[in-house]
C-alpha cells in the first residue's frame, strides 16, 4: 500500500510522492517560547516525531526543521512583568520546550533554527516582495511593512476562505494598513520596547512579524520546495496562509502537503496557559509516567481532538501497562528478543492510511492478547515472534519500554527504588513461605497490604512479579 496523507490545502488524502525520491524535507513550526509547554503544544511534536519515524521506517531519509520562535510580542510583554531581559526569558522557555521533548521520547529536530538568528534572510524576502509589488512599507513612518492580500490572487486557498470574509489581521496595528486584512512583514521599533529587540532595515529599526519567520526558515534549509509543511490546528489560518502566500509571492512553491494535527482541548475549549498549570507537561508527568502521557497522546488519531482529562490519562496509562507488562513478561522467560524487521500487514495498512494510530495500536493490543497466552507455556518461537512484532511496532510509536530512551531511564534508578524493590521482594518472600505452609490467612494479608500501597502482585510460573497500579483519582483539574 502507497503512503497516503491528508493534504490541508486540497482536503483529501492524497498518494504520498516525495519531491526528491527516497528524500523527504519537513518543516513543522515550533513554539513560541513564552512559557512552558502544556500538553496541547507537546502534541504536535509526538505526532510529527511518528511521522518521522514512519517515514524512516519505511526506508526514508527524513530532515525535519522545527524553529523556535524567539522574538515575539508575548515574548517581549511577559519578560518585561517578570523583569528579566526578554532574550532570558525566551532562552529560559526553549530549555523547558527541549526538556518536554526529551522526556517525551522526542527525537530532536534535524536542525532548530532561531527566528533571531535569520533577520537577514527575512529582510531580503521583504525586498523582494516590495519589488514584486506584493508588499509596501506603510507610508506613516512607522517603518511597518506589509504584504499586500490583494495583490495575490490565491490568498486564502490553503483555509479555503474568500478575502471579503476574512477578520482585519491583528498583528500590527492599522494605521499604515492599505486593507485591514495585510498582515506586518516587518514592525517598526516603537518607544518603551527594548532596542535589542530590534535591527536595523532600509525602512528603519524593528523586528520581524511572526509569519515571515518560518517562510525565511524553511526556504534556508529545505530549499523552494519540500515535501510536508505542519504544525497544530490553530496554525492553519493565519500563520500558515500567510507563510503561503509571502512564500509563492517570492516564486517558491513550497510544501506539497500541509499536515495538521488537532487540538487538545479541556471541557470543550482549546488548552491555553489560561487554563493552569495543570496541564503543563512537567506537572503532568509527575501523575502517570512520561511513556503512558506519550501512548496518550499517539493512540488518537492525529486529526480528531484529544479532549484532555486525568481520568483519560490514568485510563491510557492502565493500557500501556498492559502491553509494557507483556513486553516485560515476554522479554523475561524467551531471555530477549530483538525487534521484528517485518511489521505485521495490518499495522502497515494503518499507519499507510494517513498515520491510522488509533487502528495500529489496535493491532499492537491484538498482538498482546496474543502473545499473553503464551507466557504461561514458557519459550517458544510463537512467543518470540509475538515478543518481536509488539517491539518492532512500539519502536514505530516512539513507546518500546526495552529501546530508549526508556531502557536507559528504568535501568538507571535511584537509591531509593533499589530500596523499594528489596523491600516488596522481602515480603513477597514472607508470602510465599506462608502459602508453602499453607497458612493463607498471612498470604493473604500480605498480599492486600502491598495492594493498599498500591503493589499489584501477579503469580507467574515463574514466581511472583510485582507492578505499581494506576492511580486512581476524580481530580478533573486542567
Amino acid at each position: 500500500m502507497t503512503l497516503r496523507l491528508y493534504d490541508t490545502a486540497t482536503a483529501a488524502v492524497r498518494d504520498f510522492v516525495p519531491v526528491h525520491p527516497g528524500q523527504i524535507g519537513i518543516y513543522h513550526c515550533g513554539l513560541t517560547v513564552q512559557g512552558a509547554p502544556h500538553v496541547g503544544h507537546i502534541y504536535k511534536e509526538v505526532v510529527f516525531d511518528v511521522l518521522r519515524r514512519w517515514l524512516e521506517r519505511s526506508g526514508y531519509q527524513v530532515t525535519v526543521i522545527a524553529n523556535v520562535t524567539d522574538i515575539d510580542d508575548k515574548i517581549l510583554a511577559k519578560s518585561a512583568e517578570r523583569h528579566v531581559p526578554w532574550w532570558a526569558h525566551a532562552y529560559e522557555f526553549e530549555r523547558e520546550l527541549h526538556w518536554a521533548y526529551d522526556v517525551l521520547g522526542c527525537r530532536p529536530p534535524t536542525y532548530e533554527p532561531r527566528a533571531t538568528g535569520h533577520v537577514p534572510e527575512m529582510l531580503e524576502m521583504i525586498a523582494e516582495l516590495i519589488e514584486r509589488g506584493h508588499a509596501y512599507v506603510a507610508p506613516d513612518g512607522s517603518g511597518d511593512v506589509y504584504f499586500d492580500v490583494r495583490s495575490w490572487p490565491s490568498y486564502g486557498a490553503l483555509s479555503h476562505q474568500k478575502i471579503e470574509d476574512m477578520e482585519p489581521a491583528e498583528d500590527a496595528d492599522p494605521r499604515g494598513k492599505r486593507d485591514p486584512r495585510d498582515f506586518a512583514l516587518w514592525k517598526g521599533y516603537t518607544e518603551g520596547t527594548p532596542r535589542t529587540a530590534s535591527w536595523p532595515t532600509p525602512w528603519g529599526r524593528g523586528r520581524p512579524g511572526w509569519h515571515l519567520e518560518c517562510s525565511a526558515m524553511a526556504g534556508k534549509y529545505l530549499g523552494d520546495e519540500f515535501d510536508i509543511h505542519g504544525g497544530g490546528l490553530d496554525l492553519r489560518f493565519p500563520h500558515h496562509e500567510n507563510e503561503l502566500a509571502q512564500s509563492t509571492a517570492v516564486g517558491q512553491k513550497f510544501a506539497r502537503f500541509w499536515m495538521h494535527s488537532a487540538l487538545v482541548t479541556t471541557a470543550g475549549e482549546k488548552m491555553s496557559k489560561s487554563m493552569g498549570n495543570g496541564a503543563i507537561v512537567r506537572n503532568v508527568v509527575q501523575r502517570v509516567r512520561p511513556i503512558e502521557l506519550r501512548y496518550y497522546l499517539v493512540q488518537s488519531h492525529y486529526r480528531s481532538v484529544v479532549e484532555f482529562s486525568f481520568a483519560a490519562l490514568d485510563e491510557a496509562a492502565t493500557s500501556f501497562q498492559r502491553i509494557e507488562g507483556f513486553v516485560t513478561r515476554a522479554d523475561e522467560v524467551t531471555g530477549g528478543v530483538e525487534p521484528a524487521v517485518e511489521l505485521p500487514t495490518d499495522f502497515v495498512a494503518a499507519m499507510d492510511d494517513d498515520l491510522g494510530t488509533p487502528a495500529a495500536v489496535a493491532v499492537l493490543h491484538n498482538t498482546v492478547r496474543d502473545g499473553n497466552k503464551l507466557v504461561a507455556d514458557g519459550d517458544s518461537p510463537a512467543l518470540r515472534e509475538a515478543l518481536a512484532a509488539v517491539r518492532a511496532m512500539l519502536g514505530v510509536l516512539g513507546l518500546d519500554p526495552l529501546a530508549e530512551p526508556w531502557a536507559s531511564r528504568a535501568a538507571v534508578g535511584d537509591e531509593l527504588t533499589e530500596v523499594v524493590d528489596g523491600l516488596v521482594k522481602a515480603l513477597l518472600e514472607q508470602r510465599q513461605a506462608a502459602r508453602e505452609r499453607k497458612d493463607y490467612t498471612a498470604s493473604d494479608a500480605i498480599r492486600d497490604r502491598l495492594k493498599a500501597l498500591g503493589v499489584v502482585v501477579e503469580d507467574t510460573p515463574q514466581g511472583p512479579r510485582w507492578s505499581l497500579a494506576a492511580p486512581i483519582t476524580t481530580d478533573e483539574g486542567n
